[in-house]
């Protein structure tokens, strides 16, 4: 997963080095903050793709992978808009608030379904 990531990062542009003393963590804060938003858009795709399971278990393999696809960048768009709204200033802590949002927000949509 974290490679998939690097590659994307480094493809729009952004430093993928990380830090001698945390190496978990990015040495640029905002490769940083897009490692976060990448594994809370897994996480919210992963929850998709569960409320949909027949659409996918009824087609073969080779016809998943679009699909899948189509998920995976829809919610990578949707967790990217609601990141939007942050300012520089709101840190991790409105990182974080934005993936509770997203919670509360699937959650929600799970109850009316």
């Amino acid at each position: 997963m974290r490679s998939a990531f690097e590659a994307w990062a480094q493809r729009d542009g952004h430093i993928v080095r990380r830090r001698e003393d945390k190496p978990e963590e990015y040495l640029v804060y905002e490769t940083q903050r897009r490692w976060v938003i990448w594994q809370a858009a897994l996480a919210h795709g992963a929850k998709a793709a569960e409320e949909a399971p027949s659409k996918f278990a009824a087609e073969p393999a080779k016809a998943v992978q679009p699909d899948e696809a189509a998920v995976r960048n829809r919610v990578l768009n949707e967790v990217l808009d609601a990141f939007s709204d942050l300012d520089e200033d709101t840190g991790i802590e409105g990182v974080l608030k934005v993936i509770q949002s997203l919670k509360k927000k699937q959650k929600a949509t799970a109850e009316q379904a």
